[in-house]
């Protein structure tokens, strides 16, 4: 059995790795105090200032200093409660600075629902402006998000050089499997300190297993961990349940260290459903609620905008009539959701009309593309018919763009998980576009360097990002660059 000193003279040295006995660091007691305290603070003084510039702006005076502190005192109040009840205030949460805003978001909507509900209860809504009140709540999110994300990266650096620790952990396992789990997620870069290891022998031996657990059991007492983390095979049921019954007389908690295979899933997660229990890897991209919400967005926003350019939508078939021969929207098949086919609507840019198994993409200066339909593919205004598919239910109006068939099936055979964009409905406009890849896909590097950006908006949809990337579309130059 190996001591601690042994499995940091196996880590890697890069000068970050920290596996060595540690003291508990006090101050990590001490994070949920500091966290809660700032956000009363900040709450406050958000209050504060949104009472006070208001008053100012409107009745050129401070307002009612008391009536400013009960507001400011109740809706802090009901925040930090509210982040306590959903575990907020744990130091894991303040190790990365991903997930703050709209965590903050959350929360906020929940104290101004419940801020609402109280004061009509108690008959005293109308005692506080509501001036005050609206600029509070539109102002509040960023700035608690700004602080909190401040705080975050600080208390991730204190975990990183050591000044904080978020939880002390106990290491056992076969070298091979221990040495793997470190070497993978190497734990003191998220505040974890290794007390100790204890290297198993022969895991197939019953006697030498459970000699090396009493062995392990005697020292893990001694070091008094958080966690004692169980790392070797899952398929090393025997070994597990040994290791288990060996450590459940100790107050420390137990987990069994995550195998390879869920290195590849940023959210695994244990589903229950009565008495069976699985580890999910994946969800679909978006649950029932998102895929409604979602919908009456794209609704909504497609016939507002097929009303208000229905002038310009004439003006253009018309020019493309006078300009060329030929049909004025251009019909071509593409894969929708879970690889549904449907035909997608445009405005007819070229000569051709392709859609068959062999289609060539259109370049820069291409011969085929019209006066007109240079125009049109320029400032993406041949998509605009694409806002009869989203009516249709065939397309968002924002996600991967849909390729022809022929270039589906070639990229698909090249690029690893490709088919995965179909996850979702294909947009009018995408992730990929507003930040500049668009056009012509001539090298597998380009069109693989559009995919990740297709995955990445998979696997970070929300409706505010929709919001941005609509938005984006309309005013970032990166959206009409490499138009073709």
């Amino acid at each position: 059995m190996a001591s601690v000193d042994d499995l940091n003279y196996a880590a890697p040295r890069t000068g970050e790795a920290r596996v060595r006995p540690e003291r508990s660091s006090p101050l990590r007691h001490w994070i949920g105090l500091i966290t809660a305290s700032t956000d009363t603070v900040v709450v406050m003084a958000i209050v504060a200032l949104s009472s006070v510039t208001y008053h100012l702006l409107a009745f050129d005076e401070f307002g009612s200093a008391r009536t400013m502190l009960e507001l400011a005192m109740m809706l802090a109040a009901i925040f930090v409660f509210s982040n306590l009840l959903r575990g907020r205030y744990q130091i894991a949460n303040y190790l990365s600075t991903k997930g703050q805003v709209s965590a903050a978001f959350a929360v906020w909507n929940i104290t101004m629902i419940a801020f609402i509900a109280i004061t009509f209860m108690a008959k005293t809504i109308d005692h506080y402006s509501r001036g005050v009140i609206i600029a509070t709540y539109f102002t509040a999110p960023l700035l608690i998000a700004l602080a909190r994300s401040s705080i975050t990266r600080s208390i991730s650096m204190a975990s990183k050089t050591g000044r904080i620790t978020s939880e002390r952990i106990f290491l056992i396992g076969r070298e091979q499997d221990v040495m793997s789990f470190v070497s993978r997620h190497q734990p003191w870069n998220i505040g974890f300190a290794i007390v100790d290891v204890a290297f198993l022998g022969d895991t197939d031996d019953p006697d030498a297993l459970a000699a090396d657990l009493g062995a392990a059991v005697a020292r893990c007492r001694a070091m008094q961990p958080d966690a004692i983390y169980i790392a070797m095979p899952w398929s090393k049921q025997e070994a597990i349940d040994a290791c288990i019954d060996a450590f459940m007389n100790l107050p420390a908690a137990i987990h069994l260290a995550p195998e390879r295979i869920m290195d590849r899933f940023d959210n695994p997660h244990i589903v229950r459903t009565g008495t069976f229990a699985s580890l999910r890897l994946t969800r679909p991209a978006l649950s029932a609620i998102e895929n409604v919400a979602k919908r009456i967005f794209d609704m909504v926003g497609a016939l507002t905008i097929l009303l208000l350019s229905l002038p310009l939508l004439l003006l253009i078939a018309l020019v493309i009539r006078l300009d060329s021969v030929g049909p004025v929207l251009f019909l071509q098949r593409r894969y929708g959701f879970n690889q549904r086919t449907f035909r997608i609507l445009k405005f007819r840019t070229m000569t051709t009309t392709d859609d068959g198994d062999v289609i060539r993409q259109a370049q820069r200066n291409d011969p085929r593309i019209t006066r007109v339909g240079r125009v049109l593919r320029r400032y993406n205004l041949d998509e605009l018919p694409q806002l009869l598919n989203v009516v249709a239910g065939q397309m968002s109006l924002v996600g991967p763009r849909p390729h022809a068939l022929a270039h589906d099936h070639e990229f698909q055979r090249k690029i690893a998980l490709y088919a995965r964009r179909h996850n979702v409905k294909p947009g009018i406009t995408g992730w990929a576009q507003v930040n500049g890849l668009r056009g012509e896909t001539d090298t597998d590097e380009k069109m693989a360097k559009r995919i990740a950006y297709d995955h990445w908006y998979i696997d970070n949809w929300s409706f505010w990002l929709d919001l941005g990337i609509l938005l984006r579309t309309v005013f970032s130059k990166k959206a009409f660059a490499n138009a073709g």
